[in-house]
């Protein structure tokens, strides 16, 4: 099994932050971000390979971030939020550079959790032929308007999945954080060719729940989708207090 995180996005939302910063990169609880993700991959034993993808603007950064790290940096040689490939977009150009023909762990790399990666590969292991994704019940309408809703079987299968619905029906929401056997893996391509959108992971899960099977590992465990400067804060204070270190009224990068 391989692992990819998607970091070729530009957080427009954190701007001015992400002028100077990238986002997967910006310290949480005294570390970057992509460090608590590659930390929480390192524990799933089956993963021998980590590919990080990024963008022309931000590759530097995540070059010298890699260095002594067994981690692959890909540049997918956009410049701007206007010529960005988008995430699946990424996900299927990491998969032809590489000639990745394995069953993927895909991670958005904005996403943090307290869940064990390790966790949902042996409940995906369970379930043959199939994908998987991270779920978890964010407890308001309101707030799963934000996120890919989705309905589950008796078996914990995907039924349904609206991304971003205005009138959600449940607050079941998938996160960023994925399983896809490798028959699944080389469908993307098929998938892109058709005109789909390239962008927003979970429209990936939207259109293959009704052609294969996709299961949805429910956690409760805490998650954070960074997506703008309250968010940001959110998380870095959850991880700063497991740390031990000082809470703040305000993010910053420093300290």
């Amino acid at each position: 099994m391989k692992a990819v995180v998607l970091a070729a996005g530009y957080a427009t939302r954190l701007r001015p932050l992400t002028n100077t910063w990238a986002k997967e990169l910006l310290p949480v609880g005294g570390r970057p971000i992509l460090d608590w993700i590659v930390d929480a991959i390192a524990e799933v034993g089956e993963i021998d390979e980590i590919h990080v993808v990024t963008n022309a603007r931000k590759a530097p950064a995540f070059l010298a971030w890699a260095e002594g790290r067994q981690v692959r940096i890909h540049d997918d040689g956009t410049l701007s939020n206007d010529d960005r490939l988008g995430a699946i977009g990424d996900l299927a150009f990491v998969v032809e550079q590489s000639g990745l023909d394995d069953d993927l762990l895909v991670i958005a790399g904005d996403n943090l959790f307290d869940f064990s990666l390790a966790d949902l590969v042996a409940f995906w292991r369970m379930k043959e032929h199939a994908s998987a994704v991270a779920v978890r019940d964010v407890g308001t309408l309101e707030l799963a308007k934000q996120y890919g809703v989705i309905a589950l079987d008796d078996d914990d299968r995907i039924v349904e999945f609206v991304e971003k619905p205005d009138k959600p029906r449940s607050t079941l929401a998938a996160t960023a954080t994925y399983v896809y056997a490798r028959e699944h893996v080389a469908l993307v391509p098929g998938y892109l060719a058709a005109g789909n959108a390239p962008d927003q992971p979970g429209r990936l899960v939207d259109w293959l729940h009704s052609r294969e099977p996709v299961y949805g590992w429910v956690f409760h465990e805490p998650w954070f989708d960074i997506g703008d400067r309250a968010q940001l804060l959110v998380a870095d204070n959850h991880l700063r207090a497991r740390r031990g270190l000082p809470l703040r009224t305000a993010y910053s990068p420093d300290g």
